[in-house]
């Protein structure tokens, strides 16, 4: 039984186990409980942010494409989760400087879910059918956050435990996509249960096409699954212990023959809180781990005896087992209009790939160990003063960070001779942080605000410490990587008129310094070779906004923007002798202008249509912007009929224009494409 069919069995046994909780007529009890997150930051309101419904997360059928509707959210490339590579799944906003890493912390009710030896999230760990809401804080997270969140936050909550299903659905699709997924609860006094599992493959597609596609080339194919439970137990005076484990399997085709890769892994947390009511103080103690495995496998595509006929192994990544183990603690307070968080928060990350590399013709010669561990935690406080008229927050952060067993070992396969054995040094520094806002009500539902962030994010473990090939190209590592920093500011104007008309626009001047890049070594027909290097600065100075419209009960219209001017300024002794000066490029994949759309439409009580669209102008494949990528416009569209009061049937069809989009090119010219106009049927049970 494949991975994905264990998943679709754990559906099945989750609908059966929740079966007795529903009511002839298909009605499940609506009991509802909350579950033991953590409270929003006291000042977050005066900070750029873009709450998400659960509806709305579900509407795309994938949680990174639903958050790609807030404008300059992107994965490194324009790929989507059912396409992409972990390692190039890494999240950033306001496309100051896209990267595989991520520039973004993701955090699940207070657990950071980023890969602790690479960064990127594995989407697929993420069903919707899992997830409560999002947040989507934009700017440097000092304060609550901590390292990492350098271009903003995505705070997802879980969903609250209800007493029977909350959600299941199972759709077939064209190129052999099939996807089951179900989430739900039972109760019982004090204590409740909530579980959640999902299951997905497809046959993919192959990127290139043709005349370009030859022998070598393949399918972009997926076959992922995640299981969830969460137990809670409420021990009275208003105190929740919550304990939570999670496993995931995500494993896809590369689109070359031979490359393959799976990332899978385990996550745990267990929380015990108490909120903030009147005088007595709020509190929450958490503890957490994310344990992950990676493997991938890579190929070169040689132009002899002709171009694509052949795929050669470059690389075998056999093995990743990495390690974060972490925890928060904070206390919670206000008095009057002022209210108040005072804290801290570690992380310590360990990991090391393992893999065979130099393939001779028959076998992989030679082998590699790298990887090393790093510690990074801090204390923060931050306060706000809201008297409905003013909302103004300080958040003063420090952290210190540390690196620590960095290695690199390479080895003959046969003899175990030792061709190079580099144990690095480690090395710690501490860094402030602090960030300001002031929001001011203006007239009618209006507001005014401004403000003023800085944030760092250490280099990962893979950046650090890792060397590899894919395809064609080589990247080295950079034991020395400096952290980034980014420092910024924002002035936003937004309100309501009445309950129909939202809208939010915000200017913001960014400066990411030190920021960490492929840097071109040396290039040819046949590759390039890139190293980890502290680039530089990236300065951005930008524009985004949002509007919804409810214009009747029937129809309702979204729209956002993005406008990014991001310009490197590259630091001269990070650039190799001969190598092209940086300075005034932009910054690989980031996009200067985003465009993001969409209606829902009920033309009649039963029917329900929704149209979701992206656009965005060029970017540029590499740091030199030789190579273009050009313009891309998705548009999605979906259908749902009510059967009965509980259940739905739904056609979907994605990239319904068919566009072409170009998601990477090779040296020798070649450009991959992304998610080609895919549909799918399915069914809803939502009580």
């Amino acid at each position: 039984m494949t991975r994905t069919g264990k998943f679709l069995l754990i559906n099945a046994l989750l609908l059966t186990a929740y079966a007795p909780a529903l009511a002839a007529d298909g009605a499940v009890e609506t009991v509802v409980v909350t579950s033991a997150r953590l409270p929003q930051p006291v000042g977050n309101a005066a900070f750029s942010n873009t709450p998400l419904t659960a509806d709305q997360l579900a509407s795309s059928g994938r949680l990174d494409d639903a958050l790609e509707q807030v404008p300059g959210l992107s994965l490194f490339r324009r790929s989507n989760s059912i396409n992409a590579n972990a390692t190039t799944q890494g999240i950033s906003l306001r496309s100051i400087a896209p990267s595989g890493a991520g520039r973004t912390a993701v955090l699940l009710d207070g657990v950071p879910i980023n890969d602790p030896f690479g960064g990127w999230v594995i989407w697929g760990a993420l069903p919707y059918e899992d997830i409560g809401g999002a947040d989507v804080v934009r700017g440097a997270g000092a304060g609550p956050y901590g390292a990492g969140a350098l271009t903003g936050t995505i705070l997802l909550t879980e969903r609250d435990t209800t007493n029977g299903i909350a959600i299941a659905d199972a759709s077939y699709g064209s190129r052999g996509t099939l996807r089951a997924g179900a989430s739900g609860g039972i109760q019982d006094g004090d204590f409740d249960l909530f579980a959640s599992a999902a299951g997905e493959r497809s046959n993919g597609w192959i990127p290139i096409r043709p005349p370009r596609r030859g022998a070598a080339d393949n399918h972009l194919w997926l076959d992922s699954g995640e299981a969830s439970v969460r137990a809670q137990q409420r021990l009275g005076g208003g105190v929740m212990l919550s304990a939570r484990a999670e496993y995931y399997d995500d494993a896809r085709g590369g689109g070359v023959r031979g490359v393959e890769s799976e990332a899978k892994g385990w996550i745990g947390s267990v929380t015990l809180s108490r909120p903030n009511e009147g005088d007595h103080l709020g509190w929450r103690v958490q503890g957490w781990f994310i344990g992950s495995g990676f493997m991938n496998t890579s190929a070169s595509v040689p132009t002899f005896p002709a171009p694509r006929s052949i795929a050669t192994p470059a690389n075998d990544q056999y093995a990743t087992p990495a390690l974060g183990i972490g925890g928060n603690a904070a206390l919670i307070g206000s008095s009057g209009h002022f209210r108040w968080e005072a804290g801290g928060d570690v992380r310590v990350n360990s990991g090391e790939s393992r893999e065979f590399y130099f393939f001779n013709g028959t076998d992989f010669a030679d082998k590699r160990r790298s990887g090393g561990r790093e510690t990074i935690g801090g204390l923060y406080g931050e306060g706000a003063y809201d008297d409905g008229l003013w909302l103004l927050t300080l958040g003063l952060r420090a952290d210190y960070w540390a690196t620590a067993q960095g290695h690199l070992v390479q080895q003959v396969r046969a003899t175990n001779a030792v061709l190079l054995d580099n144990d690095f040094k480690g090395r710690s520094g501490t860094v402030p942080t602090a960030r300001f806002g002031a929001r001011r009500a203006i007239f009618g539902d209006q507001y005014l605000r401004v403000a003023a962030y800085e944030g760092f994010r250490v280099p990962t473990l893979n950046e650090l410490y890792r060397p590899f090939r894919a395809g064609n190209n080589n990247t080295q590592a950079n034991s020395g990587l400096k952290p980034e920093r980014l420092y910024g500011a924002e002035i936003g104007w937004g309100g309501a008129i009445g309950s129909d008309v939202t809208w939010n626009l915000t200017g913001f001047w960014n400066r990411l310094h030190d920021a960490i890049a492929n840097v071109t070594i040396a290039s040819s027909p046949g590759g390039v070779t890139f190293q980890r290097r502290n680039a530089g600065d990236i300065e951005a100075l930008g524009l985004e906004g949002d509007t919804a419209w409810r214009l009747n009960d029937a129809l309702s219209l979204r729209a956002a923007f993005s406008i990014t001017d991001a310009r490197v300024h590259e630091n001269p002794s990070a650039i190799p002798p001969g190598q092209p000066s940086l300075t005034g490029n932009r910054p690989a994949q980031a996009p200067p202008v985003t465009i993001t759309g969409g209606a829902t439409w009920l033309p009649f009580d039963k029917l329900k249509l929704d149209a979701n669209l992206h656009w965005e102008s060029a970017r540029f494949e590499d740091d030199q912007n030789t190579m273009r990528l050009g313009s891309a416009f998705v548009l999605d569209l979906k259908a749902s009929y009510l059967l009965t009061e509980a259940l739905s049937a739904f056609v979907a069809m994605d990239n319904a224009a068919n566009a072409n989009i170009a998601t990477a090119q090779a040296a020798d010219g070649t450009i991959s494409y992304g998610q080609p106009r895919m549909y799918e049927v399915g069914l809803t049970y939502r009580p």
